[in-house]
């Protein structure tokens, strides 16, 4: 890539991947500067992020995005517990936030020519086709969290961390060059519920206990209490402070009626779903059915299996039982050999 005179803003978080990224594109000869989302108020976040960019000698842009944060992430966040489905807040805040506000405003009122992050993921272009393929670095790849991108979106971006094998080495490069980020660990969990906050106890804080009865799915059978249905998601083992002869788990959720249901492990495998609201980054795929592997959540190894899109999305049948399909995760699509990213969408 000619890096001669061209503009890229780098997605500023203050920590070791977002300011490697910046400090690789500058070696590459690119113009950079910083650009930051002040989403939740964070001001050890913006802190750590101008540091990085005044010790890169670089410009560094605060943009106020607490509003839409709260209603594109936190506000979806919580109306999807409510839902009775399982959120993914990560997979929003690209689509909204980083390739929503931060990337439009980059390229239309910084006049950037690109955009950048420290996600560990590749792009290649095939005549004026471009495609998300998966990291050098396999156990850092995070293509699942990109599917939303769209050709537009890919056409301006650049992860220059796609090509390094391990975080090792980039955390050598920050150390080797002295950046402040060298020693602050990787952030975990959901950015917006700060410890000692948990995720429980943010719903019920946000929610209210809701007092309702865990179900036996084969019986019918009342075997339990729960103080909201939506502290629970498909699959979950732990918590359920309820005694068996054999490991129960929540096999489904429902919402309206305030009832969680629970079954022993082989009631937690399902070898089908559907998937809505698909954004098909190879749009070839979409009008026929084909074979790929699918991931159902972040963590869980990409399975084989037929996509048959339909009206509504496309139904994905696997050739095993896959444990704990949660409605809400995001099911994401990639060719038969796993290597690069075909859509995603929606479980319901």
């Amino acid at each position: 890539m000619n890096s001669n005179n061209k503009k890229v803003a780098v997605a500023m978080s203050g920590g070791v991947d977002s300011s490697v990224t910046a400090l690789l594109l500058k070696q590459q000869g690119f113009k950079v500067l910083g650009i930051t989302g002040d989403m939740a108020g964070d001001l050890e976040l913006l802190k750590k992020a101008k540091e990085i960019c005044d010790f890169l000698e670089i410009e560094h842009i605060v943009i106020d995005l607490k509003e839409k944060f709260k209603k594109d992430v936190i506000d979806y966040f919580l109306q999807t517990y409510k839902n009775g489905f399982t959120p993914n807040p990560c997979a929003m805040c690209n689509k909204n936030i980083k390739w929503g506000s931060l990337f439009e405003y980059a390229i239309n009122n910084l006049k950037c020519n690109y955009f950048a992050t420290g996600h560990y993921a590749n792009i290649s272009k095939n005549k004026d086709k471009y495609c998300l393929e998966r990291a050098k670095c396999d156990n850092k790849d995070q293509l699942y969290f990109l599917f939303s991108l769209t050709q537009k979106e890919l056409s301006k971006t650049i992860f220059p961390l796609g090509r390094y094998s391990s975080k090792e080495e980039i955390r050598k490069i920050a150390q080797e060059n002295g950046l402040p980020s060298k020693s602050y660990k990787d952030s975990q969990g959901v950015c917006f519920i700060k410890k000692p906050m948990t995720v429980k106890k943010y719903l019920l804080k946000n929610i209210g206990e809701l007092r309702g009865k865990v179900v036996n799915i084969s019986t019918g059978e009342v075997i339990g209490k729960h103080g909201g249905y939506y502290q629970y998601t498909i699959g979950q083992r732990k918590g359920l402070g309820i005694a068996d002869k054999f490991p129960l788990y929540v096999t489904d959720i429902d919402a309206k009626n305030n009832v969680v249901y629970v079954g022993y492990e082989a009631d937690a495998y399902s070898n089908e779903l559907q998937i809505i609201n698909i954004n098909w980054q190879q749009e070839e795929y979409r009008n026929q059915k084909f074979v790929a592997q699918v991931k159902v959540r972040y963590n869980s190894p990409a399975r084989k299996c037929v996509v048959l899109p339909n009206e509504g999305g496309a139904k994905i049948i696997f050739d095993e039982n896959i444990f704990g399909i949660a409605k809400g995760q995001f099911a994401v699509i990639y060719d038969e050999n796993n290597s690069f990213l075909i859509a995603g969408g929606s479980i319901i």
